[in-house]
């Protein structure tokens, strides 16, 4: 993956809003790894589980290595985090 900058990961957003799922995979990888923004484990886990969604495999097991390091509480924020970017696209 190239590195991303602030600029790289606004883009890699508006391509998740139009759908792209491979620009929600590239967001889990962002806030995992700390590429052009903070590292965020909980944003993370959303843009994986987001990912997975929409069918990429790879971002399964990305969730999982990420549940594995975060809290029954952290978790349950991911996934309300992810159905409220899901709801506002709506």
């Amino acid at each position: 993956m190239a590195l991303l900058d602030f600029e790289g990961v606004q883009a890699q957003e508006c391509e998740a809003r139009r759908g792209k799922a491979d620009a929600l995979y590239t967001l889990g990888l962002a806030y995992s790894t700390g590429q052009g923004v903070e590292t965020d484990l909980v944003a993370a886990h959303k843009w994986f589980n987001l990912a997975a969604m929409k069918g990429i495999v790879e971002a399964r097991a990305k969730r999982a290595e990420i549940s594995a390091e975060l809290g029954t509480q952290e978790i349950a924020e991911a996934q309300k985090q992810a159905r409220a970017w899901l709801a506002q696209l709506h």
